[in-house]
């Protein structure tokens, strides 16, 4: 490996022929201040961490993959991206024991969205508690039921993912991929594109409608863990995704698992879309709800992939410039576990390692594409 593939790591594009545009919501600033304002109320972070996760901006992602929601949805939207990044960031430096008490306090504020939670427990559970009594206002009875089944399975797939992290266990490609498709949360947020409808369940679980969302899911997490895998190796947490277990059943360089992911990018492509023209009829009324639901998780994949490059948790300020170039420098490693044990949630802000450290990395053959202040959140 010359000196280029251990400091600059190539990012193809998997979304250029993707038909769903980028489009966002037109209430997005205004909620975005009100989301986020209420989610500092919490104070679940320091606030070095709480600026880190600020950083990130998943107002932006809800809005972008809920363009058409109205004002309402949104805010819930909103709530939800904060909802799995703040169970992301506190269980993902935790035990498996430890992960699975937190997921069952969010599991009973979920199920009890009107009882006070206990004097010293995790703020997880009046986050979610809150999150989930303002979505029981205007969702759907069906969207309810979907969501909360979904969500389940995702919390789940953590406590198991947990387990992997603390045995240093990495899968193979199909294990990977069937833990993933819920760890990556992105059933449960569908749940959205369904509260002001009532989908019939007949439609719903139908085999050709459930398979076209999990092509969609497949789509997110594989862009999600190319453009992740640079935070990933940089914290220690690179084991729980795609482009890793590629490169250890494959034998494969990273460069080598970046093509193969992409090529499996494409083929699951071409399976939405042909599986899109093969929609059956449930008749006028109801058809016009599937097509809605279904343009819904489609730009779903769209939005996940603009937000990597518009926020700053994977680029940092360098999104759109690393957009254009596909070049990613490497970041150094950082042990994010033990900063972590002082501030109890550290978010993975890598704009703060001593970049001097590495300034060779971050010099001549890759200096101008992205300086020391520029490498942001992660």
């Amino acid at each position: 490996m010359d000196s280029h593939a251990r400091t600059v790591m190539y990012l193809p594009d998997t979304m250029t022929n993707w038909p769903w545009p980028r489009a966002i919501n037109p209430h997005f600033e205004d909620v975005k201040v009100e989301v986020d304002a209420s989610f500092r109320d919490f104070k679940a972070l320091s606030p070095e961490s709480q600026g880190a996760f600020d950083k990130c901006d998943f107002a932006r992602l809800a809005a972008l993959a809920y363009p058409n929601a109205p004002r309402e949805h949104l805010r819930i939207g909103c709530e939800l991206m904060n909802v799995y990044f703040i169970v992301d960031e506190y269980t993902d430096i935790e035990s498996a024991t430890v992960t699975k008490e937190m997921v069952d306090i969010v599991l009973d504020a979920l199920h009890n969205p009107h009882k006070t939670r206990p004097e010293g427990e995790c703020i997880l559970g009046e986050i979610v508690r809150q999150f989930w009594a303002r979505a029981l206002h205007t969702a759907s009875l069906a969207s309810q039921r979907h969501f909360l089944d979904s969500y389940t399975a995702y919390l789940r797939a953590v406590v198991v993912e947990a387990v992997d992290r603390e045995q240093s266990h990495c899968r193979s490609i199909d294990d990977y991929l069937k833990l993933r498709r819920d760890t990556c949360g992105a059933k449960s947020a569908f749940a959205i594109y369904e509260m002001g409808m009532e989908l019939p369940d007949e439609v719903f679980y139908h085999p050709v409608i459930a398979e076209l969302v999990e092509f969609i899911v497949e789509l997110i997490l594989i862009d999600n863990d190319m453009a992740s895998y640079n935070r990933e190796q940089a914290t220690g947490d690179e084991n729980h995704n795609l482009v890793t277990a590629v490169m250890a059943e494959l034998d494969l360089d990273r460069s080598g698992a970046m093509a193969w992911a992409t090529r499996y990018h494409t083929e699951v492509e071409k399976r939405f879309i042909d599986g899109f023209a093969k929609v059956p009829s449930w008749g006028p009324s109801t058809d016009v709800l599937v097509k809605e639901y279904l343009d819904g998780i489609a730009t779903w994949a769209r939005a996940n992939h603009c937000w990597s490059y518009e926020a700053q948790r994977y680029f940092g300020t360098r999104g759109p410039e690393i957009q254009q170039t596909r070049l990613v420098p490497l970041l150094p490693k950082v042990d994010c576990k033990a900063a972590s044990a002082t501030v109890k949630v550290n978010v993975a802000d890598l704009s703060k390692i001593d970049a001097t450290v590495h300034r060779e990395q971050l010099s001549g053959t890759i200096g101008g594409l992205l300086s020391p202040q520029t490498i942001s959140v992660m």
